[in-house]
């Protein structure tokens, strides 16, 4: 225990990190719990070798898991000549979602307030059921009501275009 500071110091100062020097810091000693005692001859010198062992570890882990996440993005991406290529739908899709969009909210607008208010809350804010009754003060049943008549007239949206 009387390394540790020293320890924390020489590890900081290669880790960049305060955390990550810790974390190694933590691990030499973990470690050292499972060394037989009497078979170290220099301990200063096998902590910072042990914990060295540990940081070496730690960078070989990472540039493997990014080599891995590497390989991944190169097989699932699809490439242009000029580049990667985007993930973001085209213009032409963005203006489909936003004009489909605009249909349905004008469907939603067009509810009567009751339904409305029904559908905003639990489709939109997430509520419950129940939690949605409880909120307008009407029964789960009147609540269910008017969802299945909002989908219905959302449905209908669907089917003409």
């Amino acid at each position: 225990m009387a390394k540790r500071a020293q320890l924390l110091r020489f590890f900081t100062v290669r880790t960049g990190s305060s955390a990550d020097a810790e974390d190694i810091v933590q691990e030499i000693f973990l470690r050292l719990g499972r060394v037989e005692s009497g078979t170290v001859e220099n301990a200063g010198a096998y902590l910072y070798k042990l914990g060295s062992n540990i940081l070496l570890d730690r960078i070989r882990t990472r540039r493997r898991s990014e080599a891995r996440e590497g390989a991944f993005v190169d097989v699932h991406s699809t490439s242009t000549p000029d580049g990667p290529a985007s993930d973001d739908p085209s213009p032409e899709a963005a203006w489909a979602a936003n004009k489909r969009l605009a249909r349905v909210m004008a469907v939603v607008e067009a509810f009567p307030p009751q339904r409305r208010r029904v559908f905003t809350l639990h489709k939109l804010d997430g509520l419950s059921y129940a939690d949605v009754s409880a909120r307008l003060g009407v029964s789960k049943s009147a609540v269910e009501k008017h969802m299945i008549a909002a989908l219905r007239q959302l449905a209908e949206l669907a089917d003409d275009g």
